[in-house]
């Protein structure tokens, strides 16, 4: 096995020792004209209102509303 291959390996096998698991997210790139353009036309596509009642609810439930800063 080469170098760097052995090397993940080994970093993957001290991660799980330690509980830990690799995952891995693919995401629209935002640098892209054409997904900007695509987020654009989905926000424009947005209830405001819906939008107010669901942050709403996220703040309602948020438990850094609830706990003075540290």
């Amino acid at each position: 096995m080469n170098a760097p291959a052995e090397r993940m390996r080994s970093m993957r096998a001290r991660r799980q020792a330690k509980g830990l698991r690799e995952v891995r997210l693919v995401v629209p790139d935002a640098r892209s004209a054409a997904i900007r353009r695509r987020i654009a036309t989905q926000v424009a596509r947005l209830d405001p209102d819906k939008e107010r009642e669901a942050l709403a609810w996220i703040e309602s439930v948020s438990e850094f509303d609830s706990h003075e800063a540290r």
